[in-house]
């Protein structure tokens, strides 16, 4: 549905964006991440067709957004991280001046109006300024206004941003519910946000993209292995034992449970292989209840730190 080829962007003799290419197919929801400055924004800027690349291209649905930049638009609704709010306004006759400025026929633009407030849940103050709403309504509205012209693809830059925990809450309820008719790319500093509703995270530092995969395979690439945590009730010599067959020595850390008589243990596989079935057998062999087995994965946070934090000595 998009796609970036060779996408670059300079400022001068800054290069904000650096001969990146990426996809995004029909019915995602791709979590954009950076740290700032990283030209994320600058990326989501050129994908709505309100940036124009210094080389390169971005097409949707096969047109390319240069060539034909007002039927793409058709095609993108975007929320940039400050909403374009006139204050001034009502609800009604902000969404009603963006449905006019995005050449929505006028009897579509009532629909559209009637349709979105309450899929975002503003019908109570939609004849109220906009001035006088709450900074959740306000980010709701935002999105509205992304929404008016029904299109296919939506791009949100930071839609939590500023809001309390229970608003966040409320926005990631929303994306869920757009999730089911829009493709959506989405940016935000609130990692586990991403991890939740995202479907694809693309990491992108220093203007290049440095990984585009889910977060579990991301995880699974960094570390290289697959890494399971247990608890189990027993002595700590005879749960090495136990284990020793599963996994070299060195791959097992065991450590005292701090709140029950129990040990800790860190097992890690070597390579890929789903170690849970040999270490439930082992255990069982050895007699020593296994009080909790889980997966032990990187973060998306500590996914991103991975990836975008260079070392002083690089």
């Amino acid at each position: 549905m998009i796609k970036a080829e060779n996408l670059t962007k300079s400022y001068g003799r800054h290069l904000a964006v650096d001969n990146i290419s990426f996809s995004i197919e029909k019915g995602e929801v791709i979590g954009f991440l950076g740290p700032n400055g990283a030209g994320k924004s600058t990326t989501m800027n050129m994908m709505c067709g309100c940036l124009a690349p210094t080389e390169g291209k971005i097409t949707i649905n096969g047109i390319d957004i240069m060539d034909e930049p007002e039927e793409t638009r058709k095609y993108v609704g975007y929320l940039p991280e400050q909403p374009p709010l006139y204050f001034e306004m009502t609800v009604t006759e902000y969404l009603k001046f963006v449905g006019e400025l995005k050449k929505v026929p006028k009897k579509q633009i009532k629909e559209d109006i009637d349709r979105i407030v309450n899929l975002v849940k503003i019908a109570d103050v939609k004849h109220r300024l906009i001035r006088n709403l709450s900074k959740g309504y306000k980010q709701r509205v935002g999105i509205a206004q992304a929404l008016m012209g029904n299109p296919p693809i939506l791009v949100l830059d930071e839609p939590s941003v500023g809001l309390d925990p229970k608003q966040i809450i409320e926005i990631r309820n929303l994306i869920n519910e757009l999730k089911k008719d829009h493709t959506l790319i989405i940016s935000s500093h609130i990692l586990p946000e991403i991890s939740a509703v995202c479907d694809r995270v693309l990491i992108i530092n220093k203007g290049v993209i440095v990984a585009s995969d889910t977060p579990e395979n991301l995880s699974r690439r960094l570390t290289g292995s697959d890494k399971v945590y247990l608890r189990i009730r027993g002595d700590e010599a005879a749960v090495r034992e136990a284990l020793s067959g599963i996994t070299s020595g060195d791959r097992i850390t065991v450590a005292p449970c701090q709140d029950e008589d129990a040990l800790e243990v860190t097992l890690e596989a070597e390579g890929e292989e789903d170690i849970r079935e040999k270490v439930f057998f082992a255990l069982s062999g050895g007699r020593l209840p296994l009080l909790q087995m889980r997966p032990l994965e990187m973060s998306l946070e500590d996914i991103f730190l991975n990836l975008t934090t260079v070392e002083e000595n690089a």
